[in-house]
């Protein structure tokens, strides 16, 4: 049942939607790091600074869920809720989605910063095979957080958040997965020479002055 659902569902996210290569390719910046890391704060900054825009692979999906007419919604809530990643081929519809029609309103907002993903090796093979030649990944930008900052970061968030996976018990198992499945991927793109990492600890602005070093750098 699962695998009938899952199969099902680029065509209907997509069905309505002109093809990336119908448009223009779109140039894209992988965000990684652990939950609380920083990287919708410091995204929000990129954004207002660098024209890109801003997909967090997280919201699509915490946005699915909530769709009342969306068949999927209770699947994500449970993979969400168990700090488990959500199937790959949900995901990446989801991405692709949203940057053909951010792309079919303005066709001069190419450029996206995707963040929390790829966040496992699935993630990475799914991107490849669904969006090999349709996007490109012009570097990774990892922010680098120790756990218990992370962890302390969103239980303060939770407060006001709403987020159901805003608790220690959720975020120790989300920690967990992102040392088990995303690191490693992390590791893959720097032996190609394409992580750009940033100490997350620091404070929001001196986070945001290495980040701009390195858009001024790299474009």
């Amino acid at each position: 049942m699962l695998y009938r659902l899952i199969g099902s569902i680029p065509r209907v996210l997509s069905a309505t939607i002109p093809s990336v290569n119908q448009i223009m390719k779109p140039i894209v910046v992988f965000v990684l790091g652990g939950p609380g890391a920083g990287k919708g704060t410091q995204c929000e900054r990129i954004i207002q600074n660098y024209g890109y825009t801003h997909l967090s692979a997280g919201d699509l999906l915490r946005d699915e869920r909530k769709k009342t007419d969306s068949q999927y919604g209770e699947l994500i809530e449970s993979y969400i809720k168990d700090g488990k990643i959500v199937p790959v081929e949900i995901t990446i519809s989801l991405l692709q989605r949203a940057m053909e029609q951010t792309m079919a309103a303005d066709a001069k907002k190419h450029k996206f910063l995707i963040d929390g993903f790829p966040r496992n090796e699935d993630n990475l093979q799914g991107w490849e095979k669904s969006m090999n030649g349709k996007a490109n990944v012009s570097f990774v930008l990892f922010f680098d957080c120790d756990n218990e900052t992370c962890i302390g970061r969103c239980l303060e968030r939770g407060k006001s958040s709403g987020r159901s996976d805003d608790n220690r018990e959720s975020l120790e198992k989300r920690i967990q997965t992102y040392l088990q499945s995303t690191r490693p991927i992390i590791e893959l793109y720097e032996k190609s020479g394409k992580v750009r990492k940033v100490d997350a600890s620091k404070s929001v602005d001196e986070v945001f002055r290495k980040v701009q070093e390195i858009f001024d750098k790299e474009g």
